[in-house]
């Protein structure tokens, strides 16, 4: 089992920022990928921004120079750092964490919400 600790989600306006934090633990054995996924709703939950082990991002077209993605894994812990949100950010953003390195699992957080408005 994979618990999640998600945090830092809320009310912000346009042009506002936020940091979104997600601690992972459990059984945890090797940690391939971490990163976040945003929904709205009818719509399918999208890829925001991942980062692997050896520290590749990856980000959707629409978040880059605008969010940043870390990991600090001394504590199995990934952070979204929002910067010049949009209302179009707003969204509940999913953490999600791979493990395993030819066998991979994948583990999804509850979910925290992020509003962007006035």
């Amino acid at each position: 089992q994979v618990q999640f600790v998600e945090s830092g989600g809320g009310l912000v306006q346009p042009g506002g920022s936020l940091r979104l934090s997600c601690a992972v633990s459990g059984s945890i054995f090797s940690i391939y990928r971490m990163g976040w996924y945003r929904r709205t709703p009818g719509k399918q939950r999208e890829l925001v921004a991942t980062i692997t082990s050896g520290d590749v991002t990856n980000y959707t077209d629409s978040v880059k120079g605008r969010f940043t993605i870390a990991r600090d894994n001394a504590k199995n812990t990934v952070y979204l750092q929002m910067n010049t949100l949009k209302p179009e950010d707003t969204a509940v953003y999913y953490c999600n964490v791979v493990l395993g390195d030819t066998i991979k699992l994948e583990y999804w957080g509850q979910g925290t919400q992020v509003t962007v408005a006035s």
